[in-house]
């Protein structure tokens, strides 16, 4: 029985430090708070805990190009605030990678975006 006791104490230290680490993180690096497909645009839009905002191209997005309007809309951010979701198009998509420029793996990307990032 001690060593259960033991074990569930490490577990929750493990917990709160991983917990710190997290808010820790979310602290010091912007989070999606939200985002939308604005089809007038071909946009994907991105709020950010740190009151800022940027968008991407649909089309340049790995497993986005030549996705329908109802299902770019579906766009969901992940609990954590460190991605985007499609459930409808299994797409995943990275806002640290995103931010960077980087639109998807190296595997999945078959070209390069355009380094101009807003529609002519």
């Amino acid at each position: 029985m001690v060593k259960k006791i033991a074990a569930t104490e490490e577990l929750k230290e493990k917990l709160a430090n991983a917990r710190a680490k997290s808010d820790a993180i979310a602290t010091s690096e912007p989070r999606a708070t939200r985002a939308f497909y604005d089809a007038y645009l071909g946009m994907i839009i991105v709020f950010l805990s740190n009151k800022c905002m940027f968008g991407f191209p649909s089309e340049v997005g790995e497993g986005l190009a030549g996705a329908s309007i109802k299902d770019l809309a579906e766009v969901e951010v992940t609990p954590s605030g460190e991605g985007l979701h499609w459930k409808t198009l299994d797409v995943d998509l990275s806002i640290p990678a995103l931010m960077n420029g980087v639109f998807g793996t190296k595997i999945g990307l078959t070209q390069k975006p355009s380094q101009t990032l807003i529609p002519p």
